[in-house]
Order: C-alpha cells, then structure tokens, then sequence
C-alpha cells in the first residue's frame, strides 16, 4: 500500500516536540500495548529466514553475527503493524553500515524494500534516520549532506547519538503512520509517512566482505490502537 508522505513546500513535516513527548509517554489515548516478546531467543534463530540465496546468519554467544559478500538481510517470519522494537547492533570496524527494516515489503525474488532504521559507520553520521531501502531512499535526513532541512532538523545531539565501536541501543515505534526512532535514548526521527501499514522486521549486513556484523536483545511489543 503506497500512500503519500506529508510534506510542507517540499519538507517533511517533524512533529511539534509536545505533542511528540505526550504520545510517546501515554502510547496515544486507548491504546493497549502488549507484553514485550523476545525476537530473538539467544540460542538459535527460531521465528528468522533469509530470503536471499546469499549470506550467512549464525548465532556465536546469544548474539546474532551477519557474514556475506553482497548486500542481504535477516527477516522475521512474522509480520507486524504498530509496534515498539528495541535492538543491539555493533558495526565492525572500518566501512561498515547496517540498520533494521521495519514493516518491511518482500519482491518475488524475496529481495527486501521499505523503512530502515539506519545504522551509519561512515563520517556522514546519520545513525537513527529514516531510509526507504530498495524505493525512494532518503526520507530523514535527506541529500545532500548540507542543505536547509538537515541544518533544522539534523542536529548535532542526533548526529552524535551512534558510539561508533561500540553497542548501540535502537528503539522504533510505530502507530498508524507515526514513526519514531530512538538511538542511545536520544531521539533522531519523528514524522508522519503512510506508506507501509506493516511487514516484517529485518537486520542488514551491507555486503562488505570479511565483516560481521552483531545484533542482541532484539525484542518487540505490538499495540493495539483503538479509537
């Protein structure tokens, strides 16, 4: 389902901080959310499939370590709509980036697409932005690097959320077309964008050869909007 992104003269619209807080804090007025449920279970990789015919997932001391050549990602079986996710991921060193598919799309050909938490290793350090894996690429921030949204909307707290060498704590929520990303507490996205009402949740290794990638305690919680 492909619907239109708010935009105001050509920009997202960010949400006014308040309203942002409120939300966050009550989960939206009649909301129910549900216990939280392990993704992964630290042993195996039980409820996960990789759709691609490349790339090897494997699980080394309760973690999740990602190994390929090319581009692939690690997708759970299930599919979700509104919910609250919460993830670990560490870059190796050197050129890396990852991120998480959230209410992520499948082709035929089982290759992934839709919104990706990003993971940025690079210098550029957009870690917690909104990308559009495989359609329309960047929502939040956007290219190029400096430009009059990024100056507003991009700051300096947000740019320094990721530890580069070290664990990294990703949370996402999602009701109705409110999307908000957190990394290390600090919060880097919050708009509105209706294109994808659910899919699967997916990790990424970016498909530089020799590097492992690592992701822990991957749990979720769905909500249950009612109006």
């Amino acid at each position: 389902m492909h619907r239109k992104v708010n935009r105001a003269h050509g920009t997202l619209v960010p949400l006014i901080a308040a309203a942002a807080l409120l939300a966050t804090s009550t989960g939206g007025r009649g909301d129910e959310e549900e216990a939280w449920i392990d993704l992964f279970n630290g042993e195996d990789l039980a409820g996960w499939h990789n759709p691609y015919p490349r790339g090897e997932a494997r699980v080394v001391e309760g973690i999740i370590e990602l190994v390929a050549d090319r581009k692939f990602f690690l997708a759970t079986d299930k599919v979700f709509g509104d919910f609250e996710l919460e993830a670990e991921i560490k870059l190796p060193p050197g050129k890396a980036n990852s991120g998480i598919l959230f209410r992520a799309q499948k082709r035929e050909d089982g290759s992934m697409f839709g919104y990706q938490a990003e993971c940025d290793g690079s210098d550029r350090k957009w870690s917690g932005g909104l990308y559009d894996e495989g359609r329309r690429g960047w929502i939040h921030p956007q290219k190029p690097l400096e430009n009059p949204y990024n100056a507003e909307h991009w700051t300096a707290e947000r740019r320094e959320a990721m530890r580069r060498d070290d664990w990294n704590r990703f949370r996402i929520r999602c009701r109705g077309d409110h999307i908000e990303i957190w990394v290390n507490g600090v919060k880097t996205t919050d708009l509105r964008d209706a294109t994808d009402s659910k899919g699967h949740i997916a990790i990424q290794h970016h498909g530089e050869k020799g590097q492992v990638y690592r992701f822990r305690n991957i749990r979720i919680r769905e909500i249950a909007v009612t109006r």
